[in-house]
């Protein structure tokens, strides 16, 4: 079989344990660019929380990011496939992540959360995002009465908590709403959400449709349950030495960790086999 696209998910994957994209990642990036296949960023980041590897990545045009929520052509500046979730949706979701004492954050193109809450990640296990946020998050001092204030359609919804309990406690409560949201797991404690028929095997679809290519010739490279979607639509489905156990059995094939270029060994052995 010949792949045609190799989607790559980046925390836990891309990007080692530093939030650094390897040389011998980009080495193979630019080797398959060259050859004329498509490299794409399959993430759950937005694109604000992208800058600082857009420019490096050698020929990337194209993203799907917030966990599908959002195709983006960074060539032409404009967005391929969007779907968000409506203000109403939104103030609900805020009012499950106040009750759990939780951390809330918006992902459309920007990246919004509460000033105070940003002092204290690591309350919510996500201090080595920190570095991240403080370039890439717009910090706001009323983060919930702003919003309300200004309302507008959101692509996807974090919710960090302090526990995994604590999250399990909103998970129910979001089901019990009957919001019509997907929700993922990702990191320790957090909750992703977006809209009902969204995760990041619809955005890669909507990508594939517009290259004119089928999911059989897309690789996906992934390492954590919100790239369950798009390893399931995938022509071959590649798992991290590094993912979630659950990550490993469903793949189809495995390669070594983050740390010691597990994207450059799926774009050599399966992206650019012979």
């Amino acid at each position: 079989m010949m792949y045609q696209m190799i989607a790559l998910d980046m925390d836990g994957t891309l990007l080692n344990e530093k939030k650094e994209i390897t040389p011998g990642n980009m080495k193979a990036i630019e080797e398959a660019v060259q050859q004329g296949k498509y490299v794409v960023l399959n993430t759950g980041r937005c694109l604000s929380e992208l800058v600082r590897y857009l420019d490096i990545i050698p020929g990337l045009r194209f993203v799907n990011s917030v966990s599908g929520a959002l195709v983006y052509d960074l060539q032409k500046k404009q967005a391929i496939y969007q779907q968000a979730m409506e203000p109403e949706l939104i103030c609900q979701l805020f009012e499950f992540a106040r009750e759990e004492d939780a951390m809330p954050q918006i992902l459309s193109e920007k990246s919004y959360v509460k000033r105070a809450h940003y002092e204290i990640m690591e309350q919510f296990q996500i201090a080595h995002f920190k570095p991240i946020y403080s370039y890439a998050a717009t910090k706001l001092e009323d983060f919930e009465a702003e919003y309300r204030k200004n309302p507008f359609p959101v692509e996807k919804f974090n919710i960090y908590h302090r526990t995994v309990e604590s999250r399990e406690v909103t998970k129910r409560k979001i089901m019990m709403a009957g919001l019509p949201v997907e929700m993922a797991y990702a990191e320790f404690t957090s909750l992703e959400i977006t809209a009902c028929g969204v995760d990041k095997g619809v955005g890669l679809q909507k990508l594939s449709e517009h290259l004119g290519l089928s999911m059989e010739d897309v690789i996906v490279v992934g390492d954590s349950d919100n790239d369950i979607g798009a390893l399931k639509v995938a022509g071959l489905a590649v798992a991290m030495g590094n993912a979630k156990g659950g990550i490993k059995r469903l793949a189809d094939v495995q390669v070594v960790d983050c740390e010691h270029d597990g994207c450059a060994e799926a774009i050599y052995k399966y992206l650019l086999a012979e």
